[in-house]
């Protein structure tokens, strides 16, 4: 019998059993529908996730002040540490090679106000560099630049979400902004950013729309340390000329930082790069943990192809017999209950993606879940449908190929 006419007859079959066939195949469905949501699921949280770390700069080094206590400060500043400084900064780009540039901000915690509206947010001096380091960008208006810095001007840009809480869905730029005590013009919106995790270490549960940014010159003139111990810098971005460097540099900047603070370990250096390299580890062994779990699916509607097959063979017995004693060789037999259980795995199969398409479309639309689909998992949820079929039926073909034809005509 030719592949053309076994797949005749095997759709034949499913369209002369169709209620059978359905439900024959309902576990292929499912499971191919999970494997692709729960791939989806994965690539959503591993591009979400990354994005974070893009945001860093795959080429930057962060040195964080470490968050002391007022005991911790005074102890450090007794050890004759200052904490970090723009003499840091002047040190990290003149001794090291291949350093583009570093750029220092100082952050402090006040309260955005408009009218009756007010905002919790972090205040960021920062200097023009943090442009060319960062991956930062402007939704409406301009950020800060160089003739605000050196004018030491009341100018900010605002995060997303403060932005919203003080002015809803209107245009901030232009406007004024009360920081504190004082006023600052509005010159610039930026866009929305991804929150960061724990994974982040000293960067931990910080969400970049609620911070406002402003030249770091103004806030050190402006806006007066709610300790005096503290820094006067609350970190440095470093941005190398070569990825392949970092480790290594963040080694001697390690080395230059510990000098300058008597070796008190008052600071933490953050590896955006490494930490995104561990990010997509980890997501590869969530990506197959999810798609595991999901192939259990795919098995158990295997083992549902093999039960109906073994079914079909006892009511069609007689029929094997017929075509045995007719001259039907016992490959045309293996060949033709093959076809039947790959024709099942292919339907459910192209089903199921549809429907997996369907079910991570639909978990983006209703909840905050970010999935992305992509080829891979659709050609491996289908792919693995069909190795399924070929593996569950081949147990009953074998079954029916075997059976002795004069038994099987006079089986009742």
């Amino acid at each position: 019998m030719q592949l053309g006419e076994n797949v005749s007859v095997a759709i034949l079959g499913l369209v002369d059993h169709k209620f059978r066939s359905f439900l024959t195949i309902l576990g292929i469905i499912f499971g191919t529908a999970s494997v692709i949501a729960m791939l989806a699921i994965g690539e959503g949280a591993k591009k979400q996730a990354i994005a974070k770390y893009q945001d860093l700069g795959v080429s930057n080094i962060i040195v964080r002040d470490k968050d002391l206590t007022d005991g911790e400060l005074e102890q450090m500043r007794l050890k004759f540490s200052k904490g970090l400084s723009l003499d840091d900064a002047k040190a990290i780009r003149n001794i090291i090679p291949g350093v583009i540039s570093v750029a220092p901000q100082a952050e402090a915690k006040l309260d955005a106000k408009v009218a009756d509206r007010s905002s919790k947010s972090t205040v960021i001096g920062i200097t023009p560099d943090i442009l060319n380091i960062l991956n930062y960008s402007t939704e409406k208006g301009e950020f800060i630049n160089s003739d605000h810095y050196e004018r030491q001007l009341k100018v900010c840009v605002l995060g997303a979400t403060v932005s919203k809480e003080l002015f809803g869905y209107e245009n901030p730029v232009s406007k004024s902004v009360k920081l504190g005590d004082q006023w600052f013009e509005v010159i610039g919106l930026m866009e929305t950013k991804a929150l960061f995790t724990e994974t982040v270490g000293e960067l931990a549960s910080r969400d970049l729309n609620n911070d406002v940014y402003i030249p770091l010159s103004t806030l050190i003139k402006r806006i007066p340390k709610e300790n005096p111990l503290e820094s006067d810098i609350k970190q440095l971005t470093v941005h190398l000329k070569n990825s392949k460097d970092l480790i290594e540099t963040s080694v001697v900047i390690r080395n230059i930082i510990n000098r300058h603070h008597f070796n008190n370990e008052d600071f933490s250096i953050i590896v955006p790069y490494e930490l995104m390299k561990q990010e997509e580890r980890e997501s590869r062994i969530y990506n197959i943990l999810l798609a595991s779990i999901a192939a259990i699916s795919l098995i158990v509607g295997g083992i549902g192809i093999m039960n109906i097959m073994l079914a079909s063979i006892l009511e069609r017995t007689r029929e094997i017999g017929i075509r045995r004693a007719v001259g039907g060789k016992k490959s045309d037999i293996l060949g033709q209950f093959i076809t039947e259980a790959v024709v099942l795995s292919i339907s459910g199969g192209i089903i199921g993606v549809f429907l997996g398409i369907f079910l991570s479309l639909g978990i983006t639309w209703t909840t905050e879940i970010n999935t992305s689909i992509t080829l891979y998992s659709v050609v491996i949820a289908f792919g693995f449908s069909v190795l399924i079929g070929i593996t569950f039926g081949y147990l009953p073909a074998k079954r029916a190929a075997n059976l002795k034809p004069i038994e099987s005509i006079r089986h009742e």
